[in-house]
C-alpha cells in the first residue's frame, strides 16, 4: 500500500489498516535483525514546535533502523525562523527542498492539513493541538490486536480528558471502522467527549455511552484506555484544572475490578493517573504500547517513501 500525507484516522480503511499492521508486525523482524539500509538515502525532517519524548524519539528511531537520516528541531517555536514570524507555510516550503518527509507537531488544530496543502513532499501529523494524532491511534490499534487478539467486539473505556485530548479522537475513528465495539466515554463533566465525534457514532450506529464512574465500567471492558488531565490545555482555566485532575486514577483498587485478560493502555506521559503499583502487574500494557510505535511508525515511513 502506497501512502503520500499522514494527516487524520478517517483517511484509513480497514483494507489499508489490515495493510499497515501486516507491515509493522515485518518491522518487529527487522528490528530484531538490527534495522535495514532499504532507506538509506531517504531523509526526514521532524518539525515539533510542540515537546515530545516518544512520538519525536520513535519516528527518529524509526528513520535509522530503516536506514536513513533526520534532521529535527526539538523545539521549533523558539529555535527556528518561526521565531522571527516565518509562517509554518514558508517553513514546510523550504524544507520540501531538505527532506523527503516531514513529520510535524504543532499546537494548533489543522496545522498539518494546511502543511499538506503547500506540500509536495509527504507530511505526517503527529499531533496538532487537541485535534488529531493519527499514528498514536495507529500504534493504539495494533498494541490492541496484538494484546486482545482482534478489535471486532472490543470493548474499550476510555478515561480523562476527552475533550482536549487528540489521542482519544483519532482512536474513536478508527475504532468506528470495526463490527460489534462498544466504547464507554468516563470523564468529568467539563471533559466529555466533543459532539463531533458522537455525532460521528451516531452516524455509524457504533455502541457508545457517556459515563463519570469508572468503577462502574470496569468489570465490563476489555481495555482501560487511559489519558492524562491536560494541564496545558486550561490555559488560565485553573480552577477548572484542579477540578478535574486526580478524579479517575488507576492502582490497585481499580486491577481489583478490572478482567483478569483485559489491558491497561495510555498514550503517555503520565502523572498520577495511573499509580506505579499497576505497572507490575501483567495487564499494564502502556510501555508495550510505546515500543510499538517504533514499528508502526517504521511501517508508515516505509509505505509513504514506496
Amino acid at each position: 500500500m502506497k501512502l503520500h500525507h499522514v494527516i487524520e484516522a478517517q483517511q484509513f480503511n480497514l483494507e489499508s489498516l489490515h495493510h499497515l499492521f501486516d507491515a509493522a508486525q515485518y518491522m518487529e523482524q527487522v528490528v530484531a535483525h538490527g534495522g535495514t539500509t532499504e532507506f538509506q538515502k531517504r531523509i526526514m525532517a521532524a518539525l515539533f514546535y510542540e515537546p515530545s519524548t516518544r512520538t519525536r524519539f520513535s519516528f527518529e528511531t524509526a528513520m535509522h533502523r530503516l536506514g536513513g537520516r533526520v534532521i529535527s528541531t526539538e523545539n521549533a517555536a523558539e529555535f527556528s525562523s518561526v521565531a522571527k514570524g516565518e509562517t509554518l507555510e514558508d517553513t514546510v516550503q523550504i524544507l520540501n527542498g531538505y527532506a523527503d518527509v516531514i513529520v510535524i507537531r504543532h499546537y494548533e488544530v489543522g496545522a498539518a492539513k494546511r502543511a499538506s496543502a503547500i506540500s509536495r513532499v509527504p507530511i505526517i501529523n503527529a499531533g496538532d493541538g487537541a485535534g488529531q494524532h493519527p499514528t498514536q491511534a495507529l500504534l493504539d490499534l495494533y498494541t490492541i490486536r496484538k494484546e486482545i487478539g482482534g478489535i471486532d467486539g472490543l470493548k474499550i473505556a476510555m478515561v480523562g480528558d476527552l475533550a482536549q485530548g487528540r489521542t482519544v479522537r483519532s482512536l474513536t475513528y478508527l475504532l468506528s471502522k470495526y463490527q460489534d465495539i462498544k466504547i464507554y466515554f468516563v470523564a468529568p463533566t467539563l471533559l466529555k467527549m466533543k459532539e463531533d465525534i458522537l455525532e460521528h457514532l451516531r452516524e455509524r450506529n457504533i455502541w457508545y455511552v457517556e459515563e463519570t464512574d469508572l468503577d462502574k465500567v470496569l468489570p465490563e471492558v476489555d481495555v482501560v484506555y487511559q489519558t492524562r488531565i491536560q494541564k496545558e490545555r486550561f490555559g488560565d482555566r485553573i480552577s477548572d484544572y484542579e477540578k478535574c485532575r486526580g478524579v479517575y486514577v488507576i492502582n490497585s483498587h481499580t486491577l481489583s475490578l478490572m478482567k483478569e485478560k483485559s489491558i491497561v493502555m495510555h498514550p503517555l506521559p503520565r502523572l498520577d493517573e495511573i499509580s506505579m503499583e499497576v505497572d507490575k502487574d501483567p495487564r499494564a500494557a502502556y510501555f508495550r504500547q510505546a515500543q510499538n510505535g517504533l514499528y508502526v511508525r517504521m511501517a508508515l515511513l516505509s509505505m509513504v517513501f514506496s
